[in-house]
């Protein structure tokens, strides 16, 4: 049993790529690039402290070739930006504590620091004279993304509870640097689904032979934060001090690796959303009902890898919702755009390790890689509700990944993004530097 309990233990916090199969810092299952023919280090290997620390971060540099103001998509005169603009970013970082306490008893958490870290916000102070001064701040974001404990029986059978990843959608149960080629984590289900999405609440989780499953309770989504441009992915966490649980979730994900270096993924999310906020009364006779679909899959055999999925996600009622928070006040946390019923994100991409035409080894690594995108937040309105077409995008990326060590990734890419008649397409040029690891003591 303890030899079982370690193995999970040295899995779930193994942030480094694992091999197709294995589990990765939050419990699900995935591989890298260079992991596709590569197996977990053996029990002499593994470290002996009870203590385990990681993380991983990202920093980019990037220039779009189109213009930075925000209504662009609403007034195409507002395009004439022709020279563009640039702009670095810390987009995660992200630090890892996690313990074994011994009899199966384990925790995890991890703070995450998005965008430099300081919280964005607007202070608005009254002086003596009546007058108000306003302040901003350095945007960015302060999170707990994972705090829980866990309670092993065997490998089949885990339960946790505490502050979880929610592993819906390929970018969620597999977000870190070392697992999408693209500089930005995947445009695509980013934009429909929160991401990365983590909620308080009940797992049970467990692998046995090819087949891993995850079942989970959660707090359900807040309807005040949908729009049109992300559709439900603002509706995760929080805009105040506590998370509201009026209405509930639940979210799974089996994985099966039966196949040699495949990995064939479904996940699912069903909750209502419309009495999750401080507005019951408004919400009185509207459920909200989300339910999200997911399926996707990782490849990788012969220096080559691919990955991809689709999502597709239903939202009741999203006429009443918009009617809803289009009516609140100015100071409200929701958008105030319309909300559409359905929305989908499809993808692709493949890579191939450019160094082993040369000579056959794991390290360094020199993918090359293009990739697809499909998106729309607006895919399918309800009503009298008018689609606005610019959230309906398809985007090209083609780029390199560079691999000097295993868990450090040097990243290049052009992205072109597609948009329907009406709008001008976006080019962007970007480089990014990452890692992912453990730092064993």
């Amino acid at each position: 049993m303890k030899r079982l309990i370690l193995s999970a233990l040295w899995a779930a916090m193994a942030m480094a790529p694992a091999a197709a199969g294995a589990q990765t810092v939050d419990g699900s299952t995935g591989a890298t690039a260079r992991s596709a023919q590569q197996t977990p280090p053996d029990e002499a290997t593994r470290p002996a402290s009870r203590l385990q620390l990681g993380g991983y971060g990202e920093a980019v540099m990037s220039r779009m070739f189109y213009s930075s103001n925000y209504k662009r998509y609403t007034n195409a005169s507002l395009y004439s930006d022709a020279d563009g603009y640039g702009q670095f970013d810390i987009p995660h970082v992200v630090f890892f504590v996690g313990y074994d306490f011994g009899r199966g008893w384990t925790m995890n958490s991890e703070i995450e620091f998005e965008h430099g870290g300081t919280e964005s916000a607007i202070e608005i102070e009254e002086e003596e004279t009546g007058e108000y001064e306003s302040e901003i701040e350095r945007g960015g974001e302060v999170a707990i993304e994972q705090f829980w404990l866990q309670k092993s029986f065997s490998d089949a059978l885990n339960v946790r509870v505490g502050h979880m990843v929610v592993p819906v959608g390929r970018t969620n149960a597999h977000h870190m640097p070392t697992e999408f080629f693209t500089v930005y984590r995947p445009e695509g289900e980013i934009t429909i689904l929160p991401c990365t999405w983590h909620e308080t609440g009940l797992s049970l989780w467990g692998q046995s032979g090819q087949w891993r499953y995850e079942a989970m309770f959660l707090a359900g989504l807040d309807a005040d934060r949908f729009g049109s441009q992300n559709w439900v992915g603002s509706g995760a966490g929080s805009p105040y001090e506590f998370k509201m649980g009026t209405c509930y979730a639940g979210a799974f994900r089996i994985d099966n690796t039966s196949v040699p270096g495949l990995q064939l993924s479904l996940s699912g999310y069903v909750g209502t959303s419309a009495s999750n906020s401080l507005k019951p009364d408004a919400y009185s006779k509207v459920k909200g009902l989300v339910t999200i679909g997911s399926l996707d899959f990782m490849y990788g055999r012969r220096n080559c890898l691919v990955r991809g999925g689709v999502v597709y996600g239903h939202l009741t009622d999203s006429e009443k919702i918009t009617a809803i928070n289009m009516s609140t006040r100015s100071d409200s946390p929701s958008p105030k755009t319309p909300i559409a019923s359905d929305a989908m994100a499809a993808s692709v991409e493949a890579g191939y390790d450019l160094f082993s035409l040369a000579a056959r080894q794991v390290e360094p690594q020199l993918f090359a890689f293009v990739r697809y995108d499909f998106y729309d937040s607006m895919f399918r309105t309800e009503g009298s509700m008018t689609d606005n077409e610019c959230w309906g995008r398809q985007c090209v990326v083609a780029g390199f990944n560079y691999f000097p060590i295993r868990d450090l990734v040097v990243k290049a890419e052009f992205s072109h993004r597609i948009f329907r008649s009406q709008y001008n397409n976006e080019n962007t040029l970007s480089f990014g530097i990452t890692y992912s690891g453990m730092f064993n003591l």
